[in-house]
């Protein structure tokens, strides 16, 4: 017998839950604030769509820290490789990049998202736009269209409406009070993939702000002891740092300027280059030679790397080959505060685990399922977020195919 199901939310996690249940035979509607689908998602292809990495599986779930547990059960179902092999039933093939990332071949998210929502209205799926969320009672959920109010009632409700950022996009965060009325535990939502703050001095703000800090690596040392190593890039920016080698550090930043109100990282310039060689190509320094031609041509260091040394240490500390090359090595950076929620890629917190059965149906609300970035985990970017939201919209869409199976 078919149902009447309901999906708020038109992102990926939404639209693979209204895939799933659609594939079973329910009558599926969809319903957004936005005027089209997929905003956000769109928004992530414009710089080339990375939509999972290519690296195995005991390897890949790790990217969601503590949470890697829960959502295994949504992510073994539906992994990197199943991702790339639905994208591949659209027509659109992938390829690995140099880091490990996938990508569509033409590095477009639109080609792909009109072949989904091709495929899904095909399938029976009707889309109801413009439609915010005002309340919800049940599975009785009332909407703002365009100025008038809209009740829906359904069989079951998978919410999908994302986290907070990017709030121009469609994900605000409003549904944070409309379930914590219904006694559902809630994280606070916190920014995630995020730049942070630092105290520049203007000389370094003045010349060197949206400078790209290449071929570096940090380090930092947790709460715990454990200690975490990266290499990548990011960018010095008028105020802080940003980029992706600081988003994958940003959950560590973020949880420790929580706790102590500052969090501290060490780079090393010269990665591939060890201390012990480092001393000896500073060895020759020539006479009346300046610092920066002595970096540049001993080392190679100029422009923002010469900078930061200069930022961080006294003439005294560059003055010696050895605490020069420990200097290149470990140059330590401090910031004080995270980028605002509205400005970062994506946000930690939403829905706890204790809210929620295995498949994700909320358990003070009987019929209404979570998924996506409303769920309390949070990745690293590097397709880990698509990843995880298409996984758990599948997951939604199974567990309400099942639920319904049991009211028959």
């Amino acid at each position: 017998m078919a149902n009447q199901v309901m999906v708020i939310g038109a992102g990926p996690a939404g639209l693979m839950a209204a895939e799933r249940m659609a594939a079973a035979g329910h009558h599926v509607a969809v319903y957004d604030a936005k005027p089209s689908a997929c905003r956000k998602f769109l928004l992530a292809g414009v710089g080339g769509m990375n939509i999972t990495h290519s690296e195995a599986y005991d390897d890949f779930i790790q990217r969601y820290y503590d949470k890697a547990d829960w959502l295994s059960s949504a992510i073994r179902q539906f992994d990197n490789q199943a991702l790339r092999d639905w994208i591949h039933g659209l027509g659109v093939d992938t390829f690995v990049g140099s880091s490990g990332r996938v990508f569509p071949t033409d590095m477009k998210a639109a080609p792909l998202l009109r072949q989904w929502l091709s495929r899904l209205r095909d399938a029976g799926v009707v889309f109801h736009m413009r439609h915010k969320m005002l309340s919800l009672n049940s599975t009785c959920a009332t909407f703002d269209h365009q100025g008038e109010t809209v009740t829906a009632d359904a069989d079951a409700i998978v919410l999908a409406m994302g986290g907070a950022s990017w709030p121009k996009l469609g994900s605000d965060g409003a549904w944070q009070s409309m379930l914590a009325e219904q006694g559902v535990h809630l994280s606070p939502l916190r920014s995630a993939n995020c730049g942070f703050y630092s105290r520049w001095s203007e000389y370094l703000r003045s010349k060197f702000a949206g400078s790209p800090l290449k071929g570096v690596a940090f380090t930092m040392t947790l709460a715990q002891g454990l200690v975490v190593h990266k290499k990548g890039e990011c960018i010095v920016t008028q105020d802080g740092m940003e980029g992706s080698l600081i988003y994958a550090f940003s959950k560590y930043l973020r949880d420790a300027i929580e706790a102590q109100g500052e969090a501290s990282l060490s780079i090393d310039l010269l990665p591939e280059v060890s201390e012990s060689q480092l001393v000896a190509k500073l060895s020759s320094k020539k006479a009346k030679e300046s610092l920066s031609k002595y970096l540049k041509r001993t080392t190679g260091l100029s422009g923002v790397k010469a900078a930061l040394l200069h930022e961080m240490f006294s003439k005294e500390v560059l003055s010696t080959p050895v605490s020069l090359a420990q200097a290149i090595k470990h140059l330590p950076v401090s910031f004080f505060q995270v980028k605002a929620i509205e400005e970062v890629i994506s946000s930690a917190g939403g829905v706890c685990q204790e809210s929620l059965n295995d498949d994700l149906m909320l358990s003070t609300m009987p019929g209404v399922f979570c998924a996506g970035e409303m769920l309390d985990w949070e990745a690293p970017t590097g397709g880990y977020l698509l990843t995880a939201c298409f996984a758990t919209g599948r997951l939604a869409g199974q567990g309400v195919c099942r639920w319904l199976a049991t009211k028959t």
